[in-house]
């Protein structure tokens, strides 16, 4: 394999002058993203940043140190968080959560014991390619809602907040350069709030107060106390009993969508693969990967937070400054950590208005979608051909339709809907139906050669 320049190998230790920096830098490309999953579920985006530390520091651990991978918020949960809480109960998502991430390790153990064939037989572009439109056409509806409504009611002060927002985020994608480059989102939101703050939308209310506590604070302790607040965790057994909130349906829904992150987790691999100049799906190995991801994912459910992946923002950063440093990661790691329990940030996050978000949505839920196209286009998925031209047509009607279905199994009720209906019914006409070749198209998903990347 061909090795690449790099300014610093993945277990080289940085200066100490410059090891604060480099990881900050990491922290500032997933914040945007990580952060917008929380307020978009109603979860607390300090417990995010903490899970996303921990879940990092973990998926460090169980890659034995070799993986240089930030994990952040996944968007693919995001509606099916949204359903579950609103139709169940919070609890009952972080449940369906935690067992999508020991459905990781399931198929992390399977990769291990007969290798990796078997998970490009059921998920061919032709099936993820399709459910990734899914999840950001889904989502479409959400983002524009909020970017225009007031409860309901349309607003145009809000959507110009929106499309302030908007635009910046463009701008930054396409023209700013080295480090301004790699955080559009965060510079769009930033630029967001002051607009909205200048519109006089913003409720500063709570970030006075937290302000007002830390400047005068009379001791070392009053300022600790202060300055540092715990976030609010949702954890089993001590805020609720998870077999009292369990419910199949919540499985269903939830768990599925798990089909679609692993096909993801693996684009990344292949992709941080390329950048670094290591084959990282053999040595440490994919299960380990996945297991990782798995874990963390895991461990954010326990504390309440969104379930966890890889992160495309933050191989971008290691592509631009060639530092493969696990140790830069894991700083960056801490850095969240710390930030979630830091209370006058979390205030300020609490404070970005709808529109912010909602302006920045539109994009990142776009670029979802358009990544699921794109997947097609790079396979070169002949949609000319019957066969891919059903399943995909199936897999987009559904799961944009809000299809259901329900039903009895031994006595207990079932029900599956949406994004996880269709990337079931896709899986399955792709198994069943004649001509599998055709949904590999140029059979470059996960690459020619998983030896030779």
């Amino acid at each position: 394999m061909e090795r690449l320049d790099m300014v610093m190998d993945i277990r080289d230790v940085p200066k100490k002058s410059k090891w604060f920096m480099l990881s900050l830098q990491h922290l500032f490309a997933m914040f945007g993203a990580t952060v917008l999953v929380p307020f978009l579920t109603g979860l607390p985006a300090s417990v995010a940043l903490v899970s996303s530390g921990l879940g990092t520091l973990s998926y460090l651990l169980i890659t034995k140190g070799r993986i240089p991978a930030y994990l952040g918020s996944s968007f693919a949960f995001i509606q099916p968080i949204i359903i579950v809480s609103q139709t169940n109960s919070v609890e009952a998502a972080m449940v369906g959560s935690f067992v999508a991430g020991l459905f990781y390790g399931i198929v992390a153990l399977t990769i291990g014991a007969f290798g990796l064939d078997w998970v490009m037989k059921v998920l061919p572009p032709v099936v993820v390619g399709p459910v990734i439109i899914v999840i950001g056409l889904g989502l479409a509806p959400t983002a524009v809602d909020m970017a225009m409504n007031v409860d309901g009611q349309y607003s145009g002060q809000h959507f110009s907040v929106a499309m302030v927002t908007l635009l910046v985020t463009i701008i930054g994608s396409l023209f700013f350069k080295g480090f301004f480059g790699l955080i559009p989102i965060l510079i769009g939101i930033v630029v967001g709030y002051v607009y909205a703050l200048f519109a006089g939308i913003i409720d500063t209310t709570a970030i006075a107060a937290s302000f007002d506590a830390i400047v005068s604070a009379g001791s070392f302790g009053e300022f600790l106390s202060a300055v540092f607040v715990a976030p609010d965790f949702l954890i089993p057994f001590v805020h609720y009993q998870p077999l009292e909130v369990l419910d199949i349906n919540v499985l269903a829904i939830i768990v599925p969508v798990a089909l679609v992150t692993i096909a993801e987790h693996i684009g990344d691999q292949m992709v941080l693969s390329k950048v670094v100049g290591r084959n990282f799906l053999k040595q440490p190995g994919l299960h380990r990967s996945i297991l990782g991801d798995g874990v963390a994912t895991m461990i954010a459910s326990m504390l309440g937070g969104p379930p966890n992946t890889t992160y495309g923002e933050n191989i971008g950063v290691l592509a631009i400054t060639r530092i493969f440093s696990v140790f830069v990661i894991g700083g960056a790691a801490v850095l969240a950590i710390a930030f979630g329990f830091i209370g006058i940030i979390s205030d300020v996050i609490a404070s970005i208005p709808t529109p912010v978000m909602g302006g920045v949505s539109i994009l990142l839920f776009g670029i979802i979608a358009s990544s699921g196209l794109r997947m097609l286009v790079d396979n070169q998925i002949d949609l000319g051909n019957n066969r891919n031209l059903i399943i995909a047509a199936v897999i987009l009607v559904i799961g944009i339709g809000g299809a259901m279905v329900r039903f009895q199994v031994f006595g207990l009720d079932f029900e599956i809907q949406g994004m996880a209906l269709a990337a079931i019914i896709g899986v399955l006409l792709n198994l069943l139906l004649p001509g599998k070749e055709a949904a590999f198209g140029n059979g470059k998903m996960f690459g020619d050669d998983e030896t030779d990347l």
